[in-house]
């Protein structure tokens, strides 16, 4: 994003819709820290600025990859789904994606409120790698991991800042104590901070075998959960 500083009245009514604190007033005017700010959009698309400073500039590759992870009304080309995740990371409701026996995971990089860069999400997708999870192929974040027997994410991007980013992927339900415990270790070398959301189908007899394992490895799952029960015929069950 751009302020363009020959119009702006340094109101400051733009600094706080920042979520990474990008924006400062300076002297007369505001400016945009071009290093930290994610392209999210927000300061645009609210509105408050009284003489239209803020624009949206055409962005250019690696560049173009913070607003799509980033901003939440823009869509990946390769998936089709606006977001930094899929679609069934929400909903696994017909395809069947998780089936039982098997717990899926999204590493949600960034999130809340921080923001993290693809070289802090390397470090992460390099350590799951090496406990053997399966990436998921379809999720925006896979389609730039240039080897996912690695981890490793391509080069050219790994500087580049973004609001969040959410790794995907899936283990058999006996291992996710391994992947837990990759995640606590891995936390205390990362300078930035990441939300774990655990995703299971029910047992055939309406239990929940997921969320006993992670109980019986010391973790309680949040009560706050997203259930979807959803209207079609399983694909698998």
């Amino acid at each position: 994003m751009i302020i363009e500083t020959e119009i702006c009245t340094a109101c400051e009514s733009c600094v706080p819709y920042c979520p990474v604190e990008a924006i400062s007033v300076k002297d007369d005017h505001a400016e945009i820290d071009q290093d930290i700010c994610v392209e999210c959009g927000v300061c645009y698309r609210a509105s408050v600025c009284p003489v239209d400073a803020i624009t949206e500039p055409e962005l250019t590759w690696p560049r173009t990859l913070r607003s799509l992870f980033s901003n939440p009304i823009t869509v990946f080309e390769e998936t089709g789904v606006a977001g930094r995740g899929t679609d069934e990371v929400k909903t696994n409701d017909v395809t069947g994606r998780y089936r039982r026996g098997e717990v899926g995971f999204g590493i949600e990089m960034g999130r809340p409120g921080t923001g993290t860069t693809f070289r802090q999400v390397q470090q992460m997708t390099i350590a799951l790698a090496k406990i053997g999870v399966q990436f998921e192929r379809k999720n925006p974040l896979t389609t730039l991991i240039s080897d996912v027997k690695t981890g490793s994410i391509r080069e050219d991007i790994l500087d580049e800042r973004v609001l969040t980013a959410i790794i995907e992927f899936k283990v058999p339900i006996e291992r996710v104590g391994e992947v837990l415990e990759t995640l606590r270790k891995k936390e205390k070398a990362l300078d930035t901070v990441f939300s774990v959301d655990y995703i299971s189908r029910p047992g055939l007899d309406g239990g929940l075998p997921a969320v006993e394992q992670a109980k019986r490895l010391g973790y309680e799952p949040s009560r706050h959960v997203k259930i979807c029960a959803g209207v079609g015929r399983p694909k698998i069950d």
